[in-house]
């Protein structure tokens, strides 16, 4: 077995044409071209079809509550900041349920990256809208369409101070894969929010939809200019794809914790002195 890949005998549970699939491919060849040990890398998630993604591939995971893969995430990279950290989930595991974990973790600046898959609906639990569904969307439950302006998960991290903001389309595969890698290399919170089509539950957003109403930028683009990148990430006419923000130049989360101040060895790697076990138990 090749690091990272599982059995093709493996009950993948999604629709066949879901954009899941090449998301996948494109987290995999990432994680192969940059040479990331598969035994230093932790993958966390919450609930929903795209959270499903860290029992796909061959490494150490934490699957948990809805919404809750981002907190775990900081927990895993704060006990152990050698370790590659991947939060991973769907636009309403995230932005939903887990939609106060991703603003005040942004807030942080954690050196984890954060990738979410963006097809705007909900698709383990029967389409229903979700946080970024577009106004008028026609579910089961929103029978008369959509109220709601769609949240902007971009234009809200980059008002936060994400120091790395990025948008990728499924049905670009070696692009997407060349975003997680720059998302990976970056020192700090790295949000990839990627686009793709929902065959099943989401007729609207489709394949076609994406490729019409999305561009990449140019090399000419300034990505350290944050000005620039609220501008592209409020601009919905016309959805920016590519990394509109990165900064290098703020500290990480873990990079200010007390305990690390002295010590740079990962806290999960210190010997304790059952002493001190005992007397921090005792308050």
């Amino acid at each position: 077995m090749k690091p990272y890949e599982f059995d093709y005998d493996l009950d993948i549970a999604w629709c066949p044409g879901c954009g899941n699939f090449q998301i996948r491919n494109s987290i995999v060849n990432a994680l192969r071209d940059l040479d990331i040990d598969p035994t230093q890398l932790v993958l966390s998630s919450g609930i929903g079809q795209a959270a499903k993604m860290p029992q796909y591939i061959n490494t150490n995971y934490f699957n948990g509550l809805h919404g809750r893969g981002m907190p775990v995430a900081v927990a895993v990279k704060s006990a152990n900041p050698e370790l590659t950290v991947i939060a991973e989930g769907g636009d309403g595991d995230m932005y939903g349920e887990g939609g106060n974990h991703f603003i005040h973790n942004i807030r942080r600046n954690p050196n984890i990256v954060h990738i979410v898959h963006n097809n705007m609906v909900y698709g383990l639990t029967k389409g229903q809208a979700s946080p970024t569904s577009q106004l008028d969307f026609i579910t089961p439950v929103q029978v008369n369409g959509v109220r709601n302006k769609p949240f902007n998960p971009l234009a809200v991290a980059l008002s936060l101070g994400a120091t790395f903001v990025a948008r990728a389309f499924s049905g670009d595969p070696d692009k997407t894969t060349e975003i997680i890698k720059q998302a990976i290399q970056h020192d700090g919170y790295a949000l990839v929010d990627v686009f793709h089509p929902c065959v099943t539950f989401n007729k609207v957003n489709n394949f076609k939809w994406f490729k019409d109403n999305t561009y990449y930028l140019d090399d000419e683009y300034d990505k350290s200019n944050v000005k620039n990148a609220i501008d592209k990430a409020l601009d919905l006419e016309k959805y920016a794809l590519g990394v509109l923000y990165q900064n290098e130049g703020e500290k990480s989360f873990e990079d200010q914790l007390h305990v690390y101040e002295e010590d740079k060895t990962p806290i999960v790697k210190r010997k304790r002195n059952i002493k001190d076990v005992e007397a921090l138990l005792k308050g």
